[in-house]
C-alpha cells in the first residue's frame, strides 16, 4: 500500500507520531497507547456521526498483526460500519508509515462499539447522519 492510498471504504481519522514516550525498553510502542489511538479516532468517527457525544462500551476483535516502532507515524483509518438505535460500530485499521520510509504497514485492527449520550449520559438515539455525509448501514 502506497502513502496515498486509503483502505477502501475508510478514511483518514487520525494521524500522530509515535514518540520514545510511548514505547517499551525494546522499544516497540506499547499496545495500550495504540489503543488508545484508536479510541481517540473512534470517538471523533462516532461523535461526527451521531451529531453530538458518545462514549465507548467495547473494543471487539482488536488483533495486533505488527509491532509500532519509535518513530513510525501511526495512521488510523475509520469506517461506519453498523447503526443502531443508540450505538454505532467504527470499524478500525491502523497502518504505521515507518520511521524515515514509505514503507506502510497495517499493525491492527479492531471494531469498536460506540453509544451515543445525552447531556446526562444516558443512551439517546443516534441522529440520522449529516446530509453531506451519507453513511451505509
Amino acid at each position: 500500500m502506497t502513502e496515498t492510498n486509503t483502505p477502501p471504504g475508510m478514511e483518514l481519522t487520525l494521524r500522530t507520531l509515535a514518540m520514545p514516550a510511548d514505547a517499551n525498553a525494546a522499544g516497540d510502542i506499547f499496545g495500550g497507547w495504540v489503543m488508545s489511538q484508536m479510541d481517540l479516532a473512534a470517538a471523533v468517527r462516532a461523535n461526527e456521526r451521531c451529531n453530538g457525544r458518545t462514549v465507548t462500551v467495547a473494543a471487539n476483535e482488536i488483533i495486533f498483526k505488527q509491532p509500532v516502532h519509535i518513530g513510525d507515524t501511526l495512521c488510523v483509518y475509520t469506517e461506519v460500519e453498523k447503526v443502531g438505535r443508540s450505538s454505532i460500530i467504527i470499524r478500525i485499521e491502523t497502518w504505521a508509515r515507518r520511521a524515515l520510509s514509505s514503507q506502510r504497514d497495517k499493525v491492527t485492527e479492531a471494531r469498536f462499539t460506540m453509544v451515543a449520550v445525552d447531556d446526562n449520559g444516558r443512551p439517546r438515539p443516534v441522529d440520522a447522519p449529516p446530509p453531506d455525509r451519507p453513511i451505509k448501514a
